[in-house]
């Protein structure tokens, strides 16, 4: 027998820092194995175990995959369907969707989606048809970062122009703040951060294993990062390390904010954030050594001030002049912009006018009532694990008048309460290209094999729902191949797909580019503004403030829900060898709290608040300050046995200060034996 052996190189484009190359071994047209690239600067032949474990497991089984459209035939949330046609799926839909437009107005459907995949085709296409219709959109970034957004959009002018990293070659510091490479950036923490040729500070309220390895961990109480911050400025100018010349000729408002400074003295921050004075006087003369590098975490801004933390923290490069000099900058997210892809052409945002869009923390609330919503389309995205409000959410996606069609590669909880699911491609069945939101690189997604069954790539199922809806304009027909030669001539990398897919990923400009190199920051002013006309129009305060959180009532722990190492948002929960790694759900809280409370590590314990309540297996450790609760999300409530339920049945979808977004982690639990 002949044995046809290849290697494609593709590009994990999953919502993750790295954006690892990926090597998929083949024989005779089928996988083998998926592996990390040898080749790839980030992966270096090596996968995350996560991804290690979901793309050689569960994404490959067929039996787990949805492989044909289906009809709801049970009652809803009890996931009972029967196959269906393409063409019979996508008529009913189409009727749908045109008899709530023309009655009830399309503001009537709601449509919901994240990033399930963050490859720019499967990511983007399907809002050309959504804007046509001219639904209303739930905005996917109150999930997640929207309060840093605009926040760095008040100060900088935009959260998506971030430092170059290959610049860290020329820091004398790196500052991790609010974020866990370990597990959402893991190749950074086992390789960037490790290879920074300078000290490493992290500032977390978790000692997870990146804090572990720095030079210096600040383990502050959440929420009190504001006053932190000033007291690390308090330490610059009493140390003389303030840039003034570049404050007197980039910044708007310092001479408003140095004055507040004043109070500020590490001793009065020991007292707001529990970090020892004398620690925050060393982390400021590190930072202020040199040129530096501030990595802001989304984790950051997921409190109720979270806003108002990031414009404080992101005073720090301004009064040090860490702009527009090697080894300096200001890092929160990376854009597809800076690379040259034309976003708005991708969603195509011409081709219709959309009602305002909806914060996810309002989602539960529109979906009880058919004056606010008679149909609901979501798109990569699992919102019954991941958005708050859990139980509420539960029981409005049971109502039989609203219409749910739901696209996705496997079975979830949301799928469970749909009338129709539509099979998706995964990403090793269709070309794409993938722009991470770290690294300034750009990277080929290469079809592997065709999709199982008879699923379609995202931008595929529009495609033919535009058809059956009558939608006649080009841009919603417009191919694959069209699209990618568009954007490539915008990325301007030589020799278009065929020779990024040849090698993987490349980087449009190869030397390290210098964060707002011209000084210009695309602000009303065009200088950071440190005081901010724009904010205060809005209704928010002029400047960044020193002010912490409201710790919480008596008796309760603050709980905080990041990440976990195991798991992509809530992506992989359903893959077993994964399972095994989660083992049971977890709280974990300091020795301390179980004392007063009475608790033992390993028992049974119950969280409960206003909106719900949970049952987890207690664990004991310091890694969490006195008074945190911390309990990672991602689980999937339809794999946790009776209670059906992850942390997000506890979360009441409180809005931060700015962005309507999440401030999931100042949510407030009491803890008590079962």
């Amino acid at each position: 027998m002949i044995v046809n052996e290849d290697i494609i190189k593709t590009t994990c484009p999953r919502d993750c820092y790295d954006a690892c190359g990926i090597e998929v071994l083949r024989k005779n047209h089928r996988i083998v194995s998926v592996r990390g690239d040898k080749e790839h600067y980030v992966s270096r032949g090596k996968l995350c175990a996560k991804c290690q474990i979901f793309y050689n497991g569960v994404m490959l089984d067929e039996g787990e995959r949805l492989k044909h459209p289906l009809k709801r035939v049970g009652a809803k949330g009890e996931g009972m369907f029967e196959a269906v046609t393409w063409d019979t799926a996508l008529a009913e839909i189409a009727a749908r969707f045109g008899h709530i437009a023309d009655s009830h107005g399309a503001d009537n459907i709601l449509h919901a989606h994240y990033t399930g995949t963050c490859s720019l085709i499967a990511g983007n296409f399907p809002m050309r048809f959504l804007h046509r219709l001219g639904v209303r959109e739930v905005e996917p970034d109150t999930v997640c970062n929207m309060a840093g957004h605009v926040a760095l959009g008040y100060t900088i002018g935009s959260g998506v122009l971030g430092f170059d990293p290959r610049t860290v070659k020329d820091s004398q510091c790196v500052m991790v703040w609010g974020a866990n490479p370990s597990a959402s950036a893991p190749h950074a923490h086992s390789q960037w951060l490790p290879e920074a040729p300078c000290p490493v500070i992290v500032i977390d309220p978790v000692r997870h294993a990146t804090a572990e390895s720095a030079d210096l961990h600040m383990q502050l109480y959440p929420g009190t990062d504001a006053a932190l911050a000033f007291a690390m400025m308090h330490v610059l100018k009493r140390e003389s390390m303030i840039d003034r010349d570049f404050l007197a000729a980039n910044t708007v408002g310092w001479d408003e904010l140095e004055p507040t400074l004043s109070d500020c003295t590490p001793e009065w921050g020991e007292s707001q954030t529990g970090v020892p004075a004398i620690d925050i006087e060393r982390a400021a003369k590190m930072y202020g050594a040199g040129p530096a590098l501030l990595w802001l975490g989304q984790g950051l801004q997921r409190q109720p001030k979270g806003g108002n933390v990031i414009r404080a923290c992101a005073m720090l490069p301004a009064v040090r002049g860490n702009f527009a000099k090697p080894g300096a900058g200001l890092l929160y997210l990376n854009g597809s912009g800076q690379k040259g892809v034309d976003s708005d052409y991708l969603a195509g945002i011409h081709l219709g006018n959309c009602p305002e869009s909806l914060s996810q923390m309002d989602l539960a609330e529109y979906l009880e009532s058919e004056e606010n919503a008679r149909a609901f389309l979501c798109w990569n995205i699992n919102p019954v694990a991941s958005s708050p409000e859990q139980g509420r959410l539960m029981a409005a996606l049971r109502r039989e008048d609203l219409f749910t069609v739901v696209l996705d590669i496997f079975a979830t909880d949301t799928t469970d309460f749909a009338d129709y699911v539509l099979p998706a491609a995964s990403f090793l069945e269709f070309d794409d290209l993938v722009s991470g939101y770290f690294n300034l690189s750009f990277s080929a997604q290469a079809k592997v094999l065709e999709p199982i069954g008879e699923a379609l790539p995202n931008q595929e199922i529009f495609r033919r729902l535009a058809s059956a809806m009558g939608f006649s304009e080009p841009e919603l027909q417009e191919s694959d191949e069209d699209i990618i030669a568009h954007i490539m001539k915008g990325v301007a990398i030589e020799g278009g797909f065929e020779a990024l897919k040849a090698k993987g990923t490349l980087f449009p400009v190869s030397e390290p580019q210098l964060q707002f190199a011209d000084l210009n920051f695309p602000t009303p002013s065009g200088k950071i503004e440190i005081a901010s006309d724009a904010a205060e129009a809005d209704g928010h305060p002029r400047l960044p403030h020193s002010g912490t959180d409201q710790r919480p009532s008596k008796g309760r722990l603050r709980l905080i829900t990041p990440a976990s190492k195991w798991l992509m948002n809530d992506s992989y929960a359903n893959d077993p060898k994964v399972e095994k790694q989660l083992g049971p759900a977890t709280v974990t809280i300091n020795p301390a709290d179980a004392e007063v409370r009475g608790l033992m590590a390993g028992s049974r314990v119950r969280l409960s608040n206003e909106t719900g309540l949970l049952e987890l297996d207690l664990e004991l450790s310091d890694m969490v300050p006195e008074g945190v609760a911390l309990s990672p999300k991602g689980r999937w409530p339809r794999r946790e046995g009776v209670t059906r339920a992850n942390v997000n049945v506890l979360n009441a979808g409180v809005k931060s200060d700015m962005g309507e977004s999440s401030a999931v982690h100042g949510v407030e639990v009491e803890i008590s034996a079962v």
